[in-house]
């Protein structure tokens, strides 16, 4: 039910999503849904904004910390979801998750454009960082 979920969308957040190749443009896209139906199942979280930090797309939230997504001409066949790296986020993922996902450092989980996404895990990630000021003292952050 996406109607508790009061969500501003920037111009500049959505001309960046039309600009990435079409191959990945779906891929983001599939991401940002994920992102929007696991915040609407969070009963915390009453508002989510999608805007630019960075040049990358990102979703904040008030008691979040600021999730983001990007692709890079640099590493074409990937993309990525961001994690604030002065977080617990990724260090806790990798204690909860182990080696099922593929991280850079302490900022990001790795996806190959031809993988599928593990929906149900990434929710949980995705659900930490949208609640992380409320579940930071939490020692698996509630995962």
């Amino acid at each position: 039910d996406m109607s508790k979920l009061k969500l501003t969308t920037d111009l500049a957040f959505e001309n960046k999503l039309a600009n990435y190749p079409d191959q990945v443009q779906g891929k983001l896209q599939f991401l940002r849904k994920l992102i929007l139906k696991t915040a609407s199942e969070i009963p915390e979280v009453k508002q989510l904004e999608e805007t630019l930090k960075w040049g990358e797309p990102s979703f904040v939230t008030k008691h979040g910390s600021t999730l983001r997504m990007d692709w890079k001409k640099a590493a074409p066949d990937e993309y990525k979801l961001y994690f604030k790296c002065t977080s617990r986020l990724v260090e806790t993922f990798r204690i909860v998750f182990g080696d099922f996902f593929n991280y850079e450092n302490n900022r990001a989980i790795i996806f190959k454009l031809d993988q599928e996404i593990p929906e149900a895990e990434i929710k949980k990630c995705i659900t930490a960082t949208l609640t992380y000021h409320k579940v930071k003292n939490n020692l698996t952050l509630g995962l």
